[in-house]
């Protein structure tokens, strides 16, 4: 197997099974790994428009996670807000249950990130390789203005 070959597959066995883990883990709690993204994401930086939500997703691509929203407005995870100044600007924060449940899940992520540091490897120059194949997609982007921001 080419050492491309060997990347690609190693990226896709460990996203796998991070996400299982992490979605064994938020079944609990009733939500995806996407809509936990959401909610962290607006604890960590609310209030968001939608656009600027859509920005900062690696969960989606696109920016524009409308349906995703939908679903914790409805849940009443997540107000959302039309700006009287203008009628176009939705801005999006947490109810008081959103607030909480990104708690339970900052913690739930905190026992991931815990079990990876763990490891004991030197991640960085896998993260180097990570962020140079990702650097010029979406998704990449995304994570990007994240960190740029942290």
């Amino acid at each position: 197997m080419r050492p491309a070959e060997e990347f690609r597959y190693l990226v896709l066995a460990a996203q796998r099974e991070g996400n299982r883990l992490l979605g064994q883990a938020l079944k609990p709690l009733g939500v995806t790994s996407s809509q936990a993204e959401v909610l962290r994401l607006l604890q960590d930086r609310q209030p968001l428009t939608l656009s600027g939500l859509g920005d900062l997703l690696v969960c989606e691509s696109g920016n524009s996670p409308s349906r995703l929203v939908e679903r914790l407005v409805q849940a009443g995870l997540v107000r959302r807000q039309t700006l009287e100044h203008d009628r176009r600007h939705i801005e999006l924060t947490l109810s008081q249950e959103g607030q909480e449940l990104a708690r339970r899940i900052a913690a739930i992520e905190d026992d991931l990130y815990a079990a990876i540091d763990a490891l004991d490897a030197d991640l960085e120059p896998a993260m180097a390789a990570l962020r140079a194949f990702v650097r010029d997609l979406p998704s990449g982007q995304a994570l990007a203005r994240r960190v740029g921001d942290a």
